[in-house]
């Protein structure tokens, strides 16, 4: 058949096989859009100081972590790893002599701690996640968020979770580091930027400070002290840190007893919330933790008018909460129908003794929030992509869960977030509809609230007492 006509048939042919090629075969080509934050993991080295680099995601392919390592095995057997004291990854072949050093060091330090859940199926992830937190800590504390760009700083309340998940794997340095640092960049009047270079230079963007991270400052500061009853833990310059910070949040409590309106861990403006005239759950809950740790640690190191001081302000703030929160079912804003996220298991233990309603509460945000990927988003009406689970929040409902012996729950969640890892098992910020991470690899309050969650499972976090 010739002509016209022919062409015409050998047009369509052939536009249907790249159809055809483009549906079947289209995960196999090369996504030229990759975003530049893409990386299945950071490489590192087992020495001082304790430097990362994000592995190239087209090298993935074939590419594992040598077991409890950050030194990585490239599908044609060479090693990618950043020898003792380098800041920059090498690829060498696998008897270099530097591989075996690397390897040693990661082991070594890990054995000078536990791995949460080093017994179970979780261990990998476990150990990631441990070796992640390392590599995005520096020699000065500064830990941040993850590698790139706009993750490449210094958020308190992520840094508190860092300092709490050091806490429990035994690393109690690591943890008073973290902890240093932000007592280092703290203001006079107690608060916190909302994020920080990792010099401990603020952040100047026109974000607000956020109230909560005060809070959770408090509590990773307590939850320290709880662990780690030796020499180390009575650091003077930690004792300012608390008192400046507690008397911020005592101090700053309305006639209702509820602390200002502020940005939370949504990094919204308050303007924007449902009530604008009061705090989220997302502020007052921390506040509240943060108060009672406050308050227990200086009973604990003999302060009692701060003991005393505190602990009325924790109280008076505990009754706001149950007054303008629990009649609405704790949602997110203190209004009738108000959208549930998140910030519900912050009244949960392993920050708050368990209460019932706030239990209840939890299981329909949890409910509420689901996806059909099985993840969940932060909050009802999210303002982001409705489609793409956000794995910090799914591991706080997990921690939830397993601080409160609701074991099986625990252990869902941590499967999903077990199975949505990248190729080398590294624990993403976000999981997209088809499953894929859709951010940045590592995430480090991920990997701190999922090493939190393997220690409850293990036995009972400490709770600040009311």
């Amino acid at each position: 058949m010739t002509g016209p006509g022919a062409r015409k048939v050998r047009r369509a042919i052939a536009l249907s096989l790249v159809a055809l090629i483009a549906a079947t075969c289209g995960s196999t080509l090369p996504d030229q859009r990759r975003p530049e934050w893409t990386s299945p993991g950071l490489v590192g080295g087992g020495g001082w100081p304790f430097a990362h680099e994000p592995m190239d995601a087209a090298e993935a392919a074939g590419a594992a972590y040598l077991p409890d390592s950050s030194v990585v095995r490239l599908a044609d057997g060479r090693i990618r790893l950043i020898p003792m004291g380098g800041r920059q990854a090498i690829t060498v072949p696998a008897d270099d002599p530097r591989v075996a050093d690397s390897v040693r060091g990661d082991r070594a330090w890990l054995a000078r701690g536990r791995v949460p859940g080093g017994d179970t199926v979780y261990r990998d992830m476990a150990v990631r996640a441990l070796l992640d937190l390392r590599l995005l800590t520096r020699p000065n504390g500064a830990t941040t968020a993850s590698w790139y760009r706009q993750w490449n700083y210094v958020w308190p309340r992520d840094a508190a979770f860092a300092a709490a998940a050091f806490t429990v794997s035994g690393h109690p340095e690591e943890a008073r580091r973290v902890l240093r640092f932000l007592a280092r960049v703290q203001t006079g009047s107690g608060q916190w930027a909302a994020r920080y270079e990792p010099d401990g230079s603020p952040v100047t963007d026109g974000r607000e400070p956020q109230l909560d991270s005060l809070g959770w400052v408090l509590w990773a500061s307590w939850f320290f002290r709880v662990h780690d009853t030796g020499d180390g833990a009575e650091l003077p310059e930690l004792w300012t840190m608390v008192r400046r910070a507690a008397d911020h949040l005592a101090g700053s409590l309305d006639a209702e007893g509820l602390p200002p309106p502020s940005p939370d861990y949504f990094e919204r403006d308050p303007g924007k919330e449902e009530d604008p005239r009061r705090p989220t759950l997302g502020v007052a809950a921390p506040v509240l933790t943060g108060l009672r740790a406050a308050a227990d640690l200086a009973a604990r190191s003999g302060w009692r008018a701060e003991a005393v001081r505190w602990g009325r302000a924790a109280d008076r703030l505990a009754a706001a909460v149950s007054r303008t929160f629990a009649p609405y079912g704790y949602p997110r804003s203190p209004v009738e129908n108000g959208l549930m996220d998140t910030s519900v298991t912050f009244l949960g233990p392993p920050f708050a003794r368990p209460d019932p309603g706030v239990t209840a509460a939890v299981r329909k945000a949890a409910d509420r929030l689901r996806l059909p990927n099985g993840g969940v988003l932060p909050g009802e009406k999210w303002s982001g992509n409705p489609d793409v689970a956000w794995t910090p929040e799914m591991a706080l409902f997990a921690l939830n869960a397993a601080s409160s012996g609701r074991i099986e729950d625990a252990l869902t969640r941590l499967d999903w977030l077990a199975e949505h890892r990248t190729e080398l098992g590294v624990l993403p910020e976000k999981v997209d509809a088809r499953g894929r991470p859709a951010a940045v690899a590592p995430l480090g309050w991920t990997a701190s609230t999922v090493l939190l969650t393997l220690s409850a499972l293990a036995g009972p976090l400490p709770i600040p007492p009311a």
